[in-house]
């Protein structure tokens, strides 16, 4: 039904979609937390063999945190046979594609990193002698190294887990508004009501959906530059305007100021995810390791990446520690005055009312 003029437009399914009380299950956060653990941990040991075995629980767990598959139907996976391009075939019965009566599995678009992870792992030496069954490993074994994890990143152990991390990869797609009938064939679920039984999907519609949801999934999390995705830690409201205060999945603080209008329109409140975004000209740079004295509620550190300078102002593209890049539009004396150039430490400052919070 068409609707009437003065209705308010209707909100999108990210912003009104809350996980029931008593739902275990990790958000995008503390997931991107787990996943530096993992990533720390596997790239530490110099001896090939422990390496070799560490990458392979790594990826273990970047496939289940992405596909949201069972723990058994990762452990069968074969990566030369089931990669496809930037999408998998998880439960893949037999070993052929559907002839004789098997079961050719489901198609999961995945990020392009991992799809390339995957690939490089199917050309590593120190890997050759655990094809084709890659991740051919003890259960037991794995979720130790999930519970050791956790720990290192603060995270309750019966929240790390492959049951836990199927769940969430649910949860994450459902938040962004994926219709549960496309979420239910990823997972590989019959249908789980009535009211979806009406609701069918299509390979090729669930391929091109899905496809676009990890893509637009991996731009707010590949550290875009002067964009930071998190999850809003705290909300101060005034008479007029509202304080809002977004952890990121770098671990930085960014704080902004928006209109009461705005926090309701966009529905923000402590555990939502929204996006802070920041113009180059309101970004005002510092040279030095030392944290400058500023009235600006954002400061962040990081490494001059580039230097464009043209006649009047040059662009300054700042390095921060967890890979986002900041730019910052300086005058061309100022870039003189502070000694700024490839390498050289400074910092970044911003107000909050230079903030703009999206919510996709």
């Amino acid at each position: 039904m068409p609707a009437e003029p003065g209705d308010a437009p209707p909100r999108k399914p990210s912003r009104v979609f809350v996980v029931p009380e008593g739902v275990k299950y990790l958000d995008t956060l503390q997931l991107a937390g787990l996943e530096r653990a993992f990533r720390t941990w596997a790239e530490a040991p110099r001896r090939g063999d422990v390496r070799a075995s560490r990458r392979r629980m790594l990826l273990a767990f970047l496939l289940l945190r992405y596909t949201g598959a069972k723990l058994g139907e990762v452990l069968d996976l074969e990566p030369a046979r089931d990669l496809e391009g930037d999408a998998l075939r998880v439960g893949r019965d037999g070993s052929d594609t559907g002839r004789n009566g098997s079961d050719p599995g489901r198609s999961v678009s995945i990020p392009a990193e991992l799809a390339r992870d995957l690939a490089a792992a199917l050309a590593d030496p120190e890997l050759a002698g655990y094809l084709p069954r890659l991740f051919d490993v003890d259960q037991g074994h794995l979720r130790r190294k999930f519970y050791e994890r956790a720990d290192e990143a603060g995270l309750p152990r019966d929240l790390v887990n492959p049951t836990v991390l199927r769940r969430s990869r649910a949860i994450e797609m459902l938040r962004e508004g994926l219709p549960l009938p496309m979420v239910q064939k990823v997972l590989g679920q019959s249908t789980a009501n009535l009211a979806a039984g009406y609701l069918d999907v299509s390979d090729a519609d669930l391929h091109r959906v899905l496809s676009h949801f990890v893509a637009s999934e991996a731009r707010r999390t590949s550290s875009a530059r002067n964009a930071f995705y998190g999850r809003v830690a705290k909300v101060e409201q005034g008479d007029i305007q509202a304080r809002v205060e977004l952890e990121t999945l770098g671990g930085h603080r960014i704080a902004s100021v928006i209109t009461l209008e705005s926090l309701s329109t966009l529905a923000l409140r402590p555990g939502s995810f929204a996006t802070a975004e920041i113009k180059a000209p309101w970004v005002i740079l510092t040279s030095g390791g030392q944290p400058p004295a500023s009235s600006a509620e954002n400061r962040l550190a990081g490494v001059v990446d580039t230097v464009r300078r043209g006649r009047i102002n040059a662009e300054v593209t700042l390095l921060l520690a967890d890979g986002t890049r900041l730019c910052a539009i300086v005058t061309s004396p100022s870039l003189d005055a502070l000694g700024l150039a490839p390498g050289a430490e400074a910092w970044a400052c911003f107000s909050g009312f230079a903030v703009v919070l999206r919510v996709e």
